[in-house]
């Protein structure tokens, strides 16, 4: 697949936040993020290494937006937050947007879409409007969607044997991604919660028990 390197957002800090596009025209488009909290590095990982894969395959074509990694200065930085100490997964501007947070970690910031790089984000959505998005965590090896794409959660489901959920018991998400995206673009959200690095699990071992999974679903009619 080609892909065309669209004009960067700014971070806080004034860093660039890349995103890339395949050629051609469309009036949906899937989306392939990761990096929305700087501290989860499995999972932009996990996107890098399937980003690097999409180029190599000459076959496939269908319109897709890459984010390798939304939050960079919290990458940089090793923290879940962005350089203004928000959470930017409670940071959009959903109609269950809450000022309040249940830990520190979960800042929401001063206002629904305050940060820089969800504006990027939404500038995105609006410019080329979201088919379906899978957007990459890491936390504890389980699938979470919001919207129509349950047969893509039940795809992944067959190759890695994470858990699906709708929703996490005792774990609101106020104004998260998925909150957002059905609701205002009428389009599906699969979060994809990678397990964490250990003693006994190397990035690399995320990546390779993912892999065939990931580039059987890129191949199917459920992207295609």
């Amino acid at each position: 697949m080609n892909f065309i390197e669209l004009r960067p957002g700014k971070s806080h800090e004034g860093d660039d936040i890349k995103a890339f596009r395949t050629e051609g025209k469309s009036q949906k488009w899937n989306y392939l993020m990761a990096g929305t909290h700087g501290d989860e590095v499995e999972g932009v990982y996990v996107v890098q290494k399937l980003f690097e894969w999409l180029k190599e395959e000459d076959i496939l074509d269908f319109p897709l937006i890459v984010i390798p990694i939304l939050n960079v200065d919290g990458y940089r930085a090793g923290t879940r937050v962005n350089a203004n100490g928000v959470d930017l997964n409670r940071n959009y501007n959903a109609t269950n947007w809450s000022p309040e947070a249940r830990e520190a970690k979960y800042n929401p910031g001063a206002s629904a879409l305050s940060e820089p790089e969800n504006k990027y984000l939404v500038k995105l959505f609006e410019k080329f409007p979201p088919k379906q998005i899978l957007t990459f965590h890491s936390w504890k090896p389980f699938i979470n969607y919001n919207g129509d794409c349950k047969e893509i959660a039940e795809l992944l489901e067959r190759y890695n044997g994470y858990e699906v959920c709708i929703e996490i018991e005792g774990h609101p998400t106020p104004g998260s991604l998925g909150s957002l995206v059905p609701e205002k673009y009428n389009s599906p959200v699969l979060t994809f919660e990678c397990p964490v690095l250990s003693d006994e699990l190397t990035l690399n071992q995320i990546w390779e028990e993912n892999r065939v999974g990931l580039e059987t679903l890129m191949k199917s009619d459920l992207i295609n």
